[in-house]
């Protein structure tokens, strides 16, 4: 036998990495890697998070309540707004592109064929599991089991870091007390690795299919002239011969068949699909493509694939300019502190009114805060303390007493305040003297 000879009959199929379809995968793995890391840095750099204890939003490490009517209605317009253009006129290219959800999944799906088996598949109709008869062994599941817990639990504190501080987190992976740790964080990070779990584990992509509202939301905004894929027909025959588009497909449609409303998520792997077999046979570029609007004669009347987009920006674009506009100017006039005073008189026997002020600092930074009371004759009242110190955002409460020994009338006075970063306010009080 001529070893030589025999192997060098055998074909060589070389792959361009720097072809269109290798490029757009590996855009879209940048992408969804660059989604990931904003997912983790936006909450530990102040950008957006939720204080769970003071029951309020925290942009810019500002603590942000409803009194913030023009950051809230403007922060809201600004990213609907800008959704709604990226939903007219890309589709679900979010899902494809950036969902964190997606992202898991096809890393599930890598793991899963990888130890289980090139054609492994999860049957969630009641059907036995596709498990390659080769990689059916119990270290292979032991395996699989280990490496998406392991996620699971990593991932998991993602969407803690939302709701805790990065130092709160540090303790608690630490299993070091904190005041703001009541013990209930290890419930809800349990509860987070079981759904993260059983995600990467089970659903998956049938989640995409059929149970995400996100993905419907984005339909509503959806037209034939927003971004989808398109076939072309040239070479049905060659077509005729091949599926290895919808085999790529994870969201399991056939992508030479794209409706408007479908299940595709616009991730571009039947394009790389394509484009590998058609290299690999030598026959020409992927017959698959990113295409706005509609081939023309498949129209009952010429028009511009864009009108139907121009038409929305032509009001959606002054919401978004509104919504910039509110929310920036809510942040130039944020007031850094909330500041009150009522009569806190509740027991019985008292000698003297009390009065309590009432001071929320809304800056996750440390503060001071003066107080006085200007209107009052001397020895007619006991400020409890002039000074409330903040070491992060929190409310403090000061008290007053007014003497009973005062004579009967009506004392008008100020409660003043002014803090070490030049903030300054006055609270005007009248309180009825009477025998």
């Amino acid at each position: 036998m001529n070893q030589p000879y025999s192997v060098s009959k055998i074909p060589v199929v070389t792959v361009n990495s720097n072809s269109p379809g290798q490029k757009l995968h590996r855009r879209r793995r940048l992408l969804q890697a660059i989604t990931i890391l904003a997912a983790i840095l936006i909450p530990v750099l102040g950008l957006f998070r939720i204080d769970v204890l003071a029951g309020a939003f925290v942009i810019l490490d500002r603590q942000i309540d409803f009194g913030d009517f023009f950051i809230i209605m403007g922060f809201w317009l600004m990213v609907s707004s800008a959704l709604i253009i990226t939903y007219s006129a890309l589709g679900t290219v979010f899902c494809g592109w950036s969902c964190p959800q997606n992202t898991m999944s096809e890393w599930a799906n890598y793991w899963h064929r990888r130890l289980l088996g090139k054609n492994s598949e999860v049957m969630l109709d009641g059907a036995p599991m596709k498990v390659s008869s080769g990689k059916n062994k119990m270290a292979n599941w032991l395996g699989l089991g280990a490496i998406l817990l392991g996620f699971s639990m990593v991932a998991a504190f993602v969407p803690m870091l939302y709701f805790y501080p990065l130092e709160t987190i540090f303790n608690f992976v630490t299993f070091q007390s904190e005041q703001r740790m009541n013990g209930s964080e290890y419930y809800i990070y349990s509860i987070c690795v079981l759904i993260i779990f059983i995600d990467v584990a089970y659903l998956r992509h049938f989640f995409c299919r059929f149970m995400c509202v996100y993905k419907v939301w984005q339909h509503s905004f959806k037209t034939k002239e927003t971004l989808h894929i398109v076939h072309d027909t040239s070479a049905e025959d060659e077509c005729a011969r091949c599926n290895f588009c919808e085999t790529a497909c994870f969201v399991e449609i056939d992508p030479r068949q794209t409706q408007t409303y479908d299940a595709c998520i616009n991730c571009g792997e039947c394009i790389t699909a394509c484009e590998s077999i058609r290299g690999s046979r030598k026959t020409g570029i992927s017959l698959l493509s990113f295409a706005m609007g509609q081939p023309q004669e498949k129209k009952n009347e010429p028009r511009d694939a864009m009108i139907a987009l121009r038409s929305r920006l032509f009001w959606i674009l002054p919401l978004v300019t509104i919504g910039v506009g509110m929310f920036i100017w809510g942040m130039v006039n944020y007031e850094p502190y909330r500041f009150s005073v009522y009569d806190s008189q509740t027991a019985q026997g008292r000698e003297a009114h009390e009065y309590r002020v009432s001071l929320a600092h809304k800056f996750y930074k440390p503060s001071e805060v003066t107080v006085s009371i200007e209107g009052l004759p001397d020895g007619g009242y006991t400020l409890e303390s002039n000074k409330a110190l903040f070491d992060t955002a929190e409310r403090k409460y000061v008290k007053f007493y007014l003497n009973d020994d005062l004579e009967p009338g009506l004392y008008p006075f100020l409660v003043k305040v002014e803090s070490n970063d030049g903030w300054k306010s006055s609270f005007r009080v009248h309180h009825l003297a009477v025998k």
